[in-house]
């Protein structure tokens, strides 16, 4: 069975998503189709949703204003995976300290915006990801936030002892662009690595 995959595409690294989730798939022996998410009414047919970085006052902004947030809210309470990146983690978060954002409440974690410099402080850093075995993730972070505190939500990985990688329930949150490495580990601990019998199951 095929699976239906979209990418919010308001801002951010769209078509890099769109490829990692590919790549994600072809690891995993699954068929998928990936759909740019601009207007509501395309997530409720979604089985996988990422939601990428980019500047997270917009991103809240432009999902709001076009009705797309409640139907991202529909799709993680009805089990279905989300992977949020960067700027997509401080939307998803419960807390982003920042009154300008408009968060979605689905990570019970706050976050701090910018917490690893700006974009010329960027760099690439092997991260220990539980559930990636021992070989470290190549996480690239561009004006990163950091996770400052962590409720309900179960920490995946650390730099500098701050959280950049959190999961809770169906949702993953990292502080890192997974989309801009070769490595599709990340998309497939969110989308594959779940026993949620709301991904469907590859036919026979």
């Amino acid at each position: 069975m095929s699976l239906v995959a979209g990418v919010v595409a308001v801002q951010g690294d769209v078509e890099e998503h769109a490829n990692a989730i590919e790549r994600a798939a072809r690891a995993r022996d699954r068929d998928v189709t990936v759909h740019e998410i601009r207007e509501s009414g395309i997530v409720p047919d979604c089985d996988l949703l990422a939601m990428p970085g980019g500047e997270s006052t917009t991103i809240s902004r432009l999902v709001h204003g076009d009705g797309i947030a409640p139907e991202i809210r529909a799709h993680v309470e009805a089990g279905k995976p989300l992977l949020a990146t960067c700027a997509g983690l401080i939307v998803a978060s419960s807390d982003a300290a920042d009154d300008r954002v408009d968060e979605l409440g689905l990570l019970d974690v706050t976050v701090e915006r910018n917490a690893f410099g700006r974009q010329k402080d960027s760099f690439e850093a092997p991260l220990s990801v539980d559930g990636l075995g021992d070989e470290p993730y190549p996480a690239v972070f561009i004006r990163a936030p950091a996770i400052d505190e962590v409720d309900d939500a179960s920490v995946l990985a650390s730099w500098d002892d701050r959280p950049v990688a959190v999961r809770q329930g169906s949702v993953v949150g990292t502080s890192f662009h997974p989309e801009l490495t070769p490595d599709s580990r990340i998309h497939e601990l969110t989308f594959f690595d779940t026993d949620d019998a709301s991904v469907p199951p590859q036919s026979p």
